[in-house]
């Protein structure tokens, strides 16, 4: 397979998503199987290319002769492919019938559609240029999907998320002269581009550097001080939602913090630096700070988007670790966290569409009356947990494990962050659980007489989640095993 692959992944859905708005589709269901077959075709064209890994690099366009967009696929970039190509299709398909009910469904699934190719353009960079320039233009995409209610609390939530992401992308933008600069190379190399001979004296600007860039790109990830948006951005329709917490906006963020400290600056310029120290204090702090504000929110998307807070803030651990061991806990966190936050925020999605009902204390009895949905959120619930035999048990094994094993003493309380975090997440997830199942004696069951599942094209992606949660925790080795062999690539 020829490099050529590379733009086609990355243009289709953009221009198939441009061209909703002016197609003559007739009615609804041909709108759908449009959009349904685009994200299907590009899906099945991403797999095929993660299979056949193409050679090269192909050139999108070149400002000079050594400053392009390019595209490449490396053992990173597989990753987050493949996460956007596997959830895509499935959130695709959950959002027709969720937005049924909703306006201007031309002007969503517009800019739905093209999320994914910006979203694949991420994660097929082949240097740091090319990726800062897809990860603007993921703001900019997203930000009519977080505004597209028009309630003043939507335009509220976007203007919230635009000050944030361009606040975030100017720090970013200082780290990305700094490498162009005093690096050997733009492109993406293991290990790192810096050149210690241009750097000379200036170690400690240059670690000021990677520290203010870290936080830039972290804005996305929703670390601490810089979390309010994203549970703030939960006023949008539900499968946007879903993929902000879970695939497009904030795994982009953990993937491009990743790429700048693994494959730019690089593990043995930071490690062990006053650098180090400055990033992971705030990482392990958002651990606990997410868990704790999760706990108190009564509302169930912001509920979930707090969770989302701190579990993101494991992604950025395990980066932090900087050791391969610590990489593998971080891309499996991502990945799995991927899996278990789509699940819950679709579940969440499925009650809201369905009863209208959006806050904790009124879902009593809803076990019984939707329990395929809930069903799988408790699945999701017991995976966020930690419990062995679902994924998320094997991403946070291997956290504490890489936690452990790196000898860092800041580390050990990452640790003691991890477990603290566990036990929150086990009373905000399954409080919901059980008032969903067990709503207590004497509960009248005909003031929820309208409550019922949705239709299998909600159903469908939440079944292949909670499946996959626990294929995952029973059988993570070819996971694990693929993403030892990136890891070990940086030694």
């Amino acid at each position: 397979m020829s490099s050529a692959i590379f733009p086609i992944v990355v243009l289709l859905p953009i221009v198939a998503g441009v061209l909703i708005p002016v197609l003559p589709f007739g009615n609804r269901k041909n709108m759908m199987i449009y959009i349904e077959g685009v994200v299907l075709l590009n899906a099945v064209l991403a797999v095929a290319m993660l299979v056949c890994q193409p050679e090269g690099e192909f050139v999108l366009f070149r400002f000079t002769h050594d400053l392009t967009l390019s595209l490449h696929l490396d053992g990173m970039g597989t990753v987050f492919a493949a996460i956007i190509s596997v959830l895509w299709p499935l959130a695709t398909l959950y959002s027709f019938e969720y937005m049924t009910h909703e306006r201007h469904e031309k002007v969503f699934f517009t800019f739905y559609t093209v999320t994914f190719g910006i979203t694949m353009g991420i994660a097929l960079a082949e240097d740091v240029v090319t990726m800062y320039c897809f990860y603007e233009m993921l703001t900019l995409v997203t930000l009519p999907l977080i505004m597209h209610t028009l309630t003043r609390e939507a335009i509220l939530a976007s203007r919230t998320y635009l000050y944030y992401s361009l606040g975030g992308a100017a720090f970013a933008f200082i780290g990305v002269v700094f490498i162009l600069i005093y690096g050997t190379t733009s492109n993406f190399v293991p290990g790192g581009v810096l050149d210690l001979a241009k750097i000379g004296d200036r170690t400690n600007l240059l670690l000021l550097i990677y520290v203010l860039c870290f936080f830039g790109f972290s804005v996305k990830t929703a670390m601490w001080p810089f979390s309010a948006w994203l549970p703030k951005a939960g006023v949008a329709p539900t499968p946007v939602t879903a993929l902000l917490h879970a695939v497009a906006v904030v795994k982009a963020g953990a993937f491009t913090v990743m790429r700048v400290t693994y494959y730019s600056f690089g593990t043995e310029f930071l490690k062990g630096t006053w650098a180090q120290t400055a990033v992971m204090i705030p990482v392990i702090f958002t651990i606990v700070y997410g868990c704790s504000r999760a706990l108190k929110e009564t509302h169930l998307k912001r509920r979930l988007a707090w969770s989302t807070v701190s579990n993101l803030s494991y992604i950025l651990f395990g980066a932090v670790l900087m050791s391969p061991l610590g990489l593998v806990g971080a891309l499996s966190h991502m990945i799995f966290h991927a899996t278990m936050k789509i699940c819950s925020f679709f579940c969440a999605g499925a009650v809201i569409t369905k009863t209208g009902r959006e806050y904790i204390h009124q879902l009593d009895g809803f076990g019984r009356k939707m329990p395929k949905v809930f069903a799988a959120f408790t699945v999701s619930g017991l995976a966020l947990m930690g419990v062995p035999g679902l994924c998320g048990f094997i991403s946070k094994w291997n956290l504490v494990q890489a936690a452990v094993e790196s000898g860092n003493p800041l580390a050990y309380a990452g640790v003691a962050a991890l477990l603290i975090s566990a036990l929150l997440t086990a009373i905000y997830m399954l409080t919901i659980t059980i008032r969903a199942f067990f709503p207590g004696k004497g509960f009248d069951y005909s003031t929820i007489s309208d409550v019922e599942d949705p239709s299998w094209m909600m159903l469908l992606p939440l079944l292949v989640f909670a499946v996959a949660m626990v294929v995952f925790g029973l059988h993570p080795e070819p996971i694990l095993s693929r993403l030892g062999l990136i890891a070990a690539s940086l030694r």
